[in-house]
Formats: structure tokens, C-alpha cells, sequence
């Protein structure tokens, strides 16, 4: 029987998972959207980017959210975008699992300018790219947790950051995981 590929990797109650989430708490709307598209942009995007060249549904998922938080265009538009775009890129990529998690990341990452919890898709379908694109499908489990911790430490660094030391507004995020 064929191993089952992961669609995520991680797991929501390891103590780094934890600190993250406390971290993203901190932080206002602003700066959670920041970090996690430009996190999802040069991290995971060019992974995406280099297994599926010339197919810029992820990149305009990312650009779209960019403009609804600069007002250029309205949420449906977004939505739209991250829908039938981003997300039915990585529906389309069963034969590429660290492409089609790189594309739900992205899809994950845009989507926070609606629903702030979707920044834990960064990290779970993040995690799941980088580790497919660097080792493929057929590690171990063990070698999948390490990659996701070493993710997770640098997505939490990248977030550290940027972050504002005794935020006025910090958002409030009901974390349904």
C-alpha cells in the first residue's frame, strides 16, 4: 500500500506551536497580515514558483490581499482570488505535494485579511512545502517533525522580527485547533 503524504505537517499542541500562537496574540491585524505574506513570499512562494513556472494563481492571491489592506479592491475580490485561483491551484496538484502545500500556504497566508487563525496555515502547510521540497515523500516521520520544528522556529524569528513590543491592539483571535 502507498504511504499516505500529509497534506500539513507540524502538530498544533507542540510547545513551539504553542509560543507561536502567543506571539501571533501580541500582535495587531496589521502586523500578523505583514508577516505572514511576507513570510508566505520569500520563503514559500518560490517554492511553489519553481516546481509549477508560469502559474501565478499563489502570487496573485498574495497581491490581492496586499491591495484589499491598501483599499484597493473589496474582500470579495480577494476571496475570490484566494478561492477559485490559489486554492484550486493546490487542488489541481495531487502529483506535487510540496508545490500543492506551498500553494495552500499562500492561499492561507492572503486569506489572514479576513480571518486572522488562518496564520497557523502558514506554518502547517508551510512546513509541509519546505519539507516535501527538501526531502520528498518518502522520509520519516521523525524527519518530517524536525523540518517542521526548524520551520517553525524560523517563521516564529521571522514574526519576532517585525513584532511590536507591548502592542496597543493586539488582534483577538479565537483559535478554533
Amino acid at each position: 500500500m502507498a504511504k499516505k503524504i500529509r497534506k500539513m505537517l507540524g502538530d498544533v499542541n507542540a510547545p513551539e506551536v504553542a509560543a507561536l500562537m502567543r506571539l501571533i496574540d501580541t500582535q495587531s491585524k496589521a502586523t500578523i497580515c505583514k508577516w505572514c505574506m511576507d513570510y508566505a513570499e520569500a520563503h514559500i512562494l518560490p517554492i511553489f514558483e519553481r516546481r509549477r513556472p508560469g502559474d501565478g494563481r499563489p502570487r496573485n492571491a498574495l497581491n490581492a490581499a496586499r491591495d484589499y489592506l491598501d483599499g484597493k479592491v473589496k474582500f470579495p475580490v480577494v476571496k475570490n482570488i484566494i478561492l477559485n485561483e490559489c486554492h484550486a491551484a493546490a487542488r489541481e496538484l495531487d502529483s506535487d505535494p510540496a508545490a500543492q502545500a506551498a500553494a495552500r500556504a499562500c492561499g492561507q497566508s492572503s486569506a489572514v485579511v479576513h480571518t486572522l487563525s488562518h496564520s497557523l496555515g502558514l506554518y502547517f502547510y508551510g512546513a509541509a512545502a519546505v519539507a516535501y521540497d527538501r526531502v520528498g515523500t518518502d522520509e520519516t516521520a521523525e524527519v518530517y517533525d524536525r523540518i517542521a520544528k526548524e520551520v517553525c522556529a524560523d517563521i516564529t524569528a521571522a514574526l519576532r522580527t517585525i513584532a511590536v513590543e507591548n502592542e496597543p491592539n493586539p488582534a483577538k483571535i479565537k483559535w478554533r485547533c
